[in-house]
């Protein structure tokens, strides 16, 4: 018995610790993504240098033994392609919402994703239903976000264009890709290597489409050496860097948890970046739009309350549950330290 209670203390805290690193990359790159992108205003270019980071590192660092990751091979690539494509319409999405509005702008509709993801969930993935108090907190995170939609003074057309695009993508990439994490059998750096370097090869058709290498080549020959002004080099750096972490601890956290409770906890965190936004740009939202903002946040952490719980002495199986109820086929997984190990 003091064995179990062991290892379903020793996996609840390590989730939790997964979780919590995810949760802070998550705030901080919100913040970073928009400052980089205000000095570096090439969206497609930006999320390209974080992909080629982020496989280039994982690489790298596998080659001096730092980490471990599955081989590359051409016929698990084309398993794992369509989730690469989804995960690269939804940066790019995401990167595009970011340059045309504000931030408070991008976290009302990140907020939206939990009760689509939901439903999303419980239709194409078998979970169980919410629980009331589970649809509850869900509607409260709706709710702000039509408040803050309602009295959105910096409303334009291109912005929320974007930012529909975005809430499709990434609903669709919260729930697909869980689905490739739970039955691909990749390590998590093996899936920071596959999605990563997939979503690389696919950036230059997105220069073509979008006419985006045009004005990289007209920058380049007007003013190159503004590209490695010492600001504009730094916020590149540290969004480069920062999506190297978020592939880590978003690929970890999500074998732990449910894709409804990892999406959740994309929202949560943003109470952080929500502060760090108000404190340093003037463009956000009025006072009654961050009421709104902080009202669908607390429907958030509503959310969390009522999925999770402190580990209990019980059954292998319910160990699992007690991090999170609604994931019932991660009982087929195995934990998340030991995929760390492998």
């Amino acid at each position: 018995m003091s064995a179990i209670r062991f290892d379903s203390t020793k996996q609840y805290y390590a989730t939790s610790s997964l979780v919590a690193g995810y949760a802070l990359c998550s705030s901080l790159l919100a913040v970073i993504n928009k400052f980089a992108i205000t000095k570096f205003n090439y969206p497609g270019l930006l999320t390209a240098l974080q992909y080629l980071t982020s496989a280039l590192g994982v690489w790298v660092l596998g080659k001096f033994g730092f980490l471990h990751h599955d081989a590359f091979t051409w016929d698990t690539a084309k398993k794992f392609l369509p989730a690469a494509i989804v995960f690269y319409l939804a940066i790019f999405t995401n990167t595009n919402l970011l340059r045309h509005a504000n931030v408070d702008t991008f976290i009302v509709f990140r907020s939206l994703t939990p009760l689509l993801v939901a439903l999303a969930d419980t239709t194409f993935r078998r979970q169980p239903c919410p629980s009331k108090l589970t649809f509850i907190s869900l509607l409260i995170i709706l709710g702000g976000a039509v408040g803050y939609v309602a009295t959105d003074s910096a409303f334009t057309l291109t912005a929320y264009s974007w930012a529909f695009a975005y809430l499709v993508t990434i609903t669709t990439e919260m729930v697909y890709i869980k689905h490739m994490v739970m039955n691909l059998g990749l390590n998590t750096w093996g899936f920071v290597l596959y999605n990563n370097f997939l979503s690389l090869m696919m950036a230059p058709i997105f220069w073509v489409l979008t006419g985006e290498y045009k004005e990289v080549f007209a920058a380049l020959g007007a003013n190159g050496g503004d590209w490695f002004e010492p600001v504009a080099f730094t916020a590149v750096s540290l969004s480069c860097l920062f999506g190297l972490l978020i592939s880590f601890f978003g690929f970890a956290a999500r074998k732990a948890i449910s894709a409804t409770a990892f999406t959740v906890t994309g929202v949560v965190n943003k109470f952080l970046t929500v502060v760090i936004n108000v404190l340093i740009w003037d463009k956000h939202a009025t006072p009654f739009g961050l009421v709104c903002l902080l009202f669908t946040l607390a429907g958030g952490v509503l959310y969390q309350q009522s999925v999770t719980g402190p580990p209990r002495e019980s059954s292998a199986s319910k160990q699992t549950g007690d991090v999170d109820e609604n994931d019932a086929d991660e009982n087929q997984d195995k934990s998340v330290s030991g995929k760390h190990a492998s």
